[in-house]
This record gives C-alpha cells, sequence and structure tokens, in this order.
C-alpha cells in the first residue's frame, strides 16, 4: 500500500526523493523559484526549489495559503497521468493540459529539471484518493 496522493505523507516522500536525487540536484542547478502544483479537486504541493535543492516541502488544504512563483493546477486524472508516466509535464503545459501561472519560458528553459523532478515523484509509491 502506497501513500495517497495527494496528501502531507505522500509530500514528505516526494521531498526525501528530491532531496537524495543526484540527478534533479545537477539538472536543477542554476533552477530558482517555488513551485505550487493545484489540484483542481483539492489541495496543493508547494515547493521552494533552489538551484538543486528542495529547500522546503507542504502539502496545503488551501491552495490560496501559499503564493509561488510556478503555479501548475490540474485536474486529479492529469496529474495521476503525470505520476504514472503517461503525461509528460511540459507538454501538458504546451497543450494547456496542466495550467501555469508563471512564466512558460524559463520552465523550458530548465526542461530536464522538470522531468527529473517528475521522476522523483514517480519513485513515490502512489496510490490515489
Amino acid at each position: 500500500m502506497g501513500y495517497v496522493f495527494p496528501s502531507a505523507e505522500w509530500t514528505e516522500q516526494f521531498d526525501g526523493a528530491i532531496k537524495s536525487s543526484d540527478a534533479y540536484a545537477s539538472a536543477a542547478k542554476n533552477w530558482e523559484g517555488d513551485v505550487l502544483l493545484v489540484i483542481e479537486e483539492g489541495g496543493a504541493i508547494y515547493l521552494d526549489l533552489w538551484h538543486g535543492a528542495c529547500r522546503e516541502a507542504a502539502f496545503l488544504d488551501d491552495a490560496s495559503a501559499r503564493d509561488a512563483e510556478f503555479k501548475i493546477t490540474a485536474s486529479m486524472e492529469k496529474w495521476r497521468k503525470v505520476l504514472d508516466n503517461k503525461l509528460d509535464p511540459v507538454q501538458g503545459l504546451m497543450t494547456r493540459q496542466l495550467k501555469l501561472d508563471g512564466n512558460l519560458v524559463k520552465i523550458m528553459k530548465n526542461v530536464k529539471a522538470a522531468q527529473e523532478l517528475v521522476r522523483c515523484a514517480t519513485r513515490v509509491d502512489t496510490t490515489y484518493a
């Protein structure tokens, strides 16, 4: 049995996966910016990402409780596709399956970092609410 997405427990496991990933640290060495991953049905995950490190990871019941440079919003169905490697996050942004509030150009310059971040998420043993 895995960790329920989204939840504080899942977010804690995701944080650990990010912190233990040399591939993410290398790919995101120039990244500066916090990210809010919003699930339309409720809940959000806040990540303070800085030069390949995750300085903070928090599950939020209310997405409006935190602001971030990048806010990515999608339905549970779309997030599940991302976590199951059925939807590339950058392709999801380009096709508006994932809605971005933030600078897409900055993300496009850091595609490898975004892909490695998703790889970290896929390492979490996940079940869905």
